[in-house]
């Protein structure tokens, strides 16, 4: 019986054996478009690991990511396309080229002057392959990323060209701005205007959560999830320690129970 030990080459042979005629089924079946969804479910798993500092789950976690990072490398392997060694070597001399003022005789002194060296660098190698430049700066945002993270992303991309605020007081006036157009939307019964106006708001509070250079827009949302969930579980458990039936409170004894469950924090 073949032995199998820690290591990228055991897994990829794994794999391989799972795709052969005589392997796994499903995994015979699978081809590169239908493993992106368990690929983003594995992330966020990963991620809900991470933020909870959880390390046996984030070790397992990262097993899963790699796990699904392989899969794409062993169908390439099929297609004759790359191999596992073509995609550490793209991502050895990457590391390498876009870290000149590591590896190399170039210098940066901080996390902003990296930034513009390694946009400087994209612009390089860009050039060097004979790829056109992007018709707007706007290209380089790929739409696949979520909504959230595009847009932190689109608002990064115009601040390189001093396009951004300056002032946190003047973003939360926008975010005001925009709230009052919510309900001027909403006043007037249009309700495209009120999804319009909606999405504004959320853009203008994006735009503050990126200017304060701290945790990201996603990360903040997935807390404040975290925090809701947490709260209603606590409601619930109160109900349940009460004796009373949670399906059975009407809407002003929930958020009076809401209110006793939020100042506990």
């Amino acid at each position: 019986m073949e032995t199998y030990s820690a290591d990228a080459d055991s897994l990829m042979r794994v794999l391989r054996r799972l795709r052969a005629p005589d392997g796994c089924p499903w995994d015979r079946k699978q081809t590169r478009e239908s493993l992106v969804r368990h690929f983003e479910s594995e992330c966020g798993e990963l991620i809900d690991a991470i933020e909870h500092n959880d390390a046996p789950h984030i070790c397992e976690e990262l097993g899963d990511v790699l796990m699904n990072v392989l899969f794409q490398v062993v169908i390439a392997e099929e297609n004759g396309e790359f191999t596992l060694t073509d995609v550490w070597r793209e991502i050895v001399d990457k590391m390498i080229r876009r870290h000149a003022h590591v590896f190399g005789d170039k210098h940066a002194e901080n996390p902003e002057e990296v930034l513009q060296l390694w946009q400087q660098i994209k612009a390089e190698e860009r050039a060097a392959s004979g790829n056109a430049e992007p018709k707007s700066a706007m290209d380089d945002v790929k739409h696949s990323l979520s909504a959230l993270t595009r847009a932190e992303k689109l608002q990064k991309k115009a601040a390189e060209f001093n396009f951004d605020w300056h002032d946190p007081v003047d973003i939360i006036a926008k975010i005001k701005e925009e709230t009052r157009e919510v309900e001027d939307a909403l006043a007037s019964g249009d309700d495209s205007a009120v999804d319009d106006e909606l999405g504004d708001l959320l853009f203008a509070v994006v735009n503050l959560i990126r200017f304060r250079k701290r945790a990201g827009s996603e990360e903040l949302l997935r807390q404040a999830n975290r925090k809701f969930e947490s709260r209603f579980r606590r409601m619930e458990a109160y109900a349940v320690a009460e004796g009373v039936d949670f399906n059975t409170l009407s809407a002003d004894e929930l958020n009076a129970v809401w209110d006793k469950i939020k100042h506990r924090n």
